[in-house]
C-alpha cells in the first residue's frame, strides 16, 4: 500500500479511490497525497489517515465514522487484487461443480457482491435466441440461482455479531452438464 501511495500517478490513485473506495473526495485526497509525497514519502497509516481527514470537508467528517475508511479499503483492494481474484475464481469454481452441487459465496462489500451477482446472473441465463418458441438444449442455462436475490443476516445474527451487517450471501446450483 505504501508503494501505491508513494509511486502511483495521481490519475491512477483517483481511479483506485473512486472505484474501490467509492470515495467522493478522491481528487482532494490525491492532491493532498501528492503534495505530501513531494516533501517526503508517506510511511505510516496514521499519517495517511490524518491527511485524508484534513482533505475531506468538515461537514462530511462529522458523520459516517472514520473518514479514511474508504481510502484504506481502496488501498487494500488494490494491494491484494481482491476483485481480480473473485473475477478469476468464480468461473473456475463454477466449472468444477457437478450436477446438483452448489456454490455459496459471502460478499462483504458492494463491489464484491456486484461481481458475484453478475457472474451468477450470466451463468443462470439461457443463451437461446429470444424469439424461439422452445428452449434449445445446447443453449439452456447450466446453473440455477438457489434464491432470487441475496440473503442478509437475521436480526439475531446482527445482535450476536454486528459486523455481519454488510454480508450478502448468494448461492447457485449446477443443473446441467
Amino acid at each position: 500500500a505504501g508503494e501505491i501511495i508513494n509511486t502511483y500517478e495521481p490519475g491512477q490513485l483517483v481511479r483506485i479511490l473512486r472505484t474501490y473506495g467509492e470515495e467522493k473526495f478522491a481528487t482532494r485526497i490525491v492532491e493532498s497525497i501528492v503534495k505530501q509525497r513531494a516533501i517526503a514519502p508517506m510511511n505510516s497509516t496514521a499519517q495517511l489517515a490524518a491527511l485524508v481527514k484534513e482533505a475531506i470537508p468538515a461537514a462530511t467528517r462529522r458523520t459516517g465514522g472514520n473518514p479514511a475508511k474508504r481510502t484504506f479499503q481502496a488501498l487494500r483492494i488494490e494491494t491484494n487484487d481482491e476483485l481480480g481474484a473473485i473475477t478469476r475464481a468464480l468461473p473456475a469454481a463454477l466449472g468444477l461443480l457437478n450436477i446438483g452441487a452448489r456454490l455459496v459465496v459471502m460478499s462483504f462489500q458492494s463491489l464484491e457482491d456486484r461481481i458475484v451477482k453478475e457472474i451468477f446472473a450470466e451463468a443462470s441465463t439461457s443463451k437461446s435466441p429470444r424469439n424461439l418458441p422452445v428452449e434449445l438444449p445446447e443453449y439452456a442455462a447450466k446453473f440455477s440461482l438457489v434464491f432470487r436475490s441475496s440473503e442478509t443476516p437475521t436480526a439475531q445474527e446482527l445482535e450476536s455479531n454486528p459486523r455481519s451487517a454488510s454480508v450478502r450471501l448468494r448461492a447457485i446450483e449446477r443443473v446441467a452438464a
